[in-house]
């Protein structure tokens, strides 16, 4: 039955069984990455023990998106004990069900520990990783069944689209985007206000909204993450960014490969059409929308709208010049409205709450939260969606929990293969758009990867390059054969076969790319090399010099003969009897690293 009032939505939310009548309540993570360590195998075993023991009325239990904790997935939380059991392998169910779901007593080794202070920490609350974050985009993500629509509903979603159809004009939903001040969180950072109101000014018979979940920086999960953990969030969202812009139809472009994100997101596409959020006359009005799902091939350049939009319509993604830009002339040469995932799931939020309450949070020019996908050198890895300002200090340390090994951090690569490195002069700036635009960086997507002492900043630079010449789409000269050359003076360098001129060949080509490139991916695919060319120049210098050790050593004071370094040597480089002392053949060491990770006795000594 089509939902048309707010009692209507009401009796849908009656519909969920209250918590309150059970005895206990188990949120297991089913994002990606638990899923991958077998989550979905841990959540049938304890279903089936649940069922065979009839506690189904008794213990919920919930499969929910990602719980954000990332490092330290498998996770579970348990309410109202207020525990979280970490590390969880398919071994662990047994001690679960028996002695926690059955006895009520807790599993002490699942638990997590706090490496820096050296204590068990069992509630989640207590935890480092948590307690600086605020969470608005991710408000719903790991708290409920995302294949739930009256979970969804029972945390007020709907409520944002029915209080806009029937309380606002379009133009009123526009000035409350506007006022609250939020921008896009795809990159680029444009008032997300601002381009509805272009595109809602543009007559015409057909406009639309899209929404980008070509999600395809290394290690960005954020996107993915909210679509698999709260896909009604981005649905509800769309659907009101097509009433504000006068569009009747919505597309999200996700890349194939994300096929546990897709499943979800299906479903709460049909379950919204089910319950009328979608199709004619929603809420009782003359406002009809529906929402499409285009299946994209992982192309990173389809990121950048014009890409994606031709790719959309069945053409090779390549950029377009802009102007006009698409919110004149974009899908099918209608008005169209591109925002990102993060950035429509903050709609709802703004709507409830009010444009004010969004404005509060943040800095003066960049409001509200920003998500990030924290990884690399530290102790907590995951989610992490902190308010704008929040400084590289407070994540890297205060819920990063600094270097597992006590190590110095070296730098921050943000902003994905865009983006460039801060340093740890800059460790103390606020993440906001401006500021970050002031040292040199940008914000990107959200993707923010942590270095320590040990990491060779060339080699790094050279991965991002590797991947942005790869996923060069080809169309403009600066971009295709600009990060080819680029690619192959640093293959030169790490080879030992450059020389100083390299240098500044390095630096001219990346200047001339940023500024003759068509698109953002050009403009941008230099910066990893450049900011790191910029605060680490000695490293390259050590390269092109030829300098700079590349090859593996043994102290012989550490090594105990054991021979375990030369077993694992691809190359067959390590020469030494059993309890002798071995060496290693530097011109024919590759650097792999495996002699080091295999070594009980620290005496392998890196480059």
């Amino acid at each position: 039955m089509p939902i048309k009032t707010r009692e209507d939505l009401m009796q849908l939310k009656a519909q969920l069984p209250d918590e309150t009548s059970y005895r206990m309540t188990i949120l297991l993570c089913g994002g990606t990455s638990c899923l991958s360590s077998e989550s979905d195998i841990i959540d049938e075993m304890l279903r089936e023990k649940i069922e065979k023991n009839h506690l189904e009325n008794e213990v919920n239990l919930v499969k929910v998106g990602c719980l954000r904790f990332c490092g330290e997935g498998p996770i579970m939380f348990i309410s109202p004990d207020d525990i979280a059991y970490v590390r969880l392998t398919i071994k662990d169910v047994s001690d679960i069900f028996e002695q926690h779901i059955l006895r009520g007593h807790i599993v002490d080794r699942l638990l997590y520990v706090d490496g820096a202070q050296n204590k068990t920490v069992p509630a989640p609350k207590d935890m480092d990783f948590f307690k600086k974050q605020q969470r608005i985009a991710l408000r719903n993500v790991g708290d409920i069944d995302p294949r739930s629509i009256e979970a969804y509903v029972a945390r007020e979603g709907y409520e944002a689209l029915r209080r806009c159809i029937s309380d606002m004009r379009a133009d009123e939903v526009i000035n409350v985007v506007r006022k609250s001040g939020l921008r896009g969180r795809g990159g680029g950072g444009f008032p997300t206000g601002l381009k509805w109101a272009y595109t809602a000014s543009v007559k015409s018979d057909e406009k639309y909204v899209i929404c980008n979940a070509d999600e395809g920086d290394p290690g960005a999960f954020m996107d993915r993450s909210i679509i698999e953990g709260d896909p009604h969030s981005l649905v509800e969202a769309m659907i009101i960014a097509g009433y504000a812009n006068g569009a009747s139809e919505g597309h999200i472009y996700i890349r194939a490969e994300y096929a546990i994100s897709i499943e979800p997101l299906r479903l709460a596409i049909d379950k919204a059409r089910e319950h009328g959020f979608l199709g004619t006359h929603i809420f009782g009005s003359e406002f009809s929308f529906d929402i499409h799902i285009k299946l994209g091939a992982g192309a990173f350049v389809c990121g950048e709208e014009t890409a994606l939009i031709r790719s959309m319509e069945g053409h090779r993604g390549e950029p377009d010049k802009k102007p006009p830009f698409p919110s004149e002339s974009g899908f099918r040469g209608k008005p169209t409205s591109v925002n990102n995932v993060e950035t429509y799931v903050n709609i709802p939020a703004i709507i409830l709450r009010g444009a004010d309450w969004f404005a509060s949070i943040g800095t003066e020019r960049s409001k509200g939260t920003k998500v990030f996908a924290l990884a690399g050198q530290l102790r907590n890895i995951g989610l992490v969606e902190v308010p704008m300002g929040t400084t590289f200090r407070e994540i890297i340390y205060d819920i990063g929990g600094g270097h597992p090994e006590g190590k110095q951090i070296k730098a921050v690569q943000i902003g994905g293969p865009s983006g460039g490195v801060i340093t740890e002069d800059f460790f103390d700036t606020p993440i906001d758009y401006d500021s970050l635009i002031a040292i040199g960086a940008m914000m990107g997507s959200g993707g923010m990867i942590v270095m320590d002492e040990d990491s060779d900043m060339v080699e790094i630079a050279k991965f991002y390059l590797d991947f942005t010449q790869d996923e060069s789409c080809g169309k403009c000269t600066p971009c295709r054969i600009g990060t080819k050359r680029m690619y192959e003076i640093l293959e030169r360098l790490t080879a030992m076969e450059g020389d100083p001129q390299d240098l500044e060949r390095l630096e001219t080509l990346g200047e001339n790319i940023k500024n003759a490139s068509l698109c953002g991916l050009g403009q941008t695919a230099p910066n990893p090399v450049l900011s790191t060319m910029k605060f680490f120049r000695e490293e390259y210098e050590a390269y092109a010099y030829r300098t700079k050790r590349t090859s593996y050593l043994i102290d012989g004071k550490q090594c105990i003969g054991c021979t375990k370094c030369a077993r694992v040597c691809p190359v067959d480089c390590i020469a030494g009897k059993v309890r002798e002392v071995h060496t290693i053949n530097e011109n024919d060491c590759i650097a792999c690293g495996a002699c080091y990770d295999a070594c009980p006795t620290n005496a392998i000594v890196k480059p």
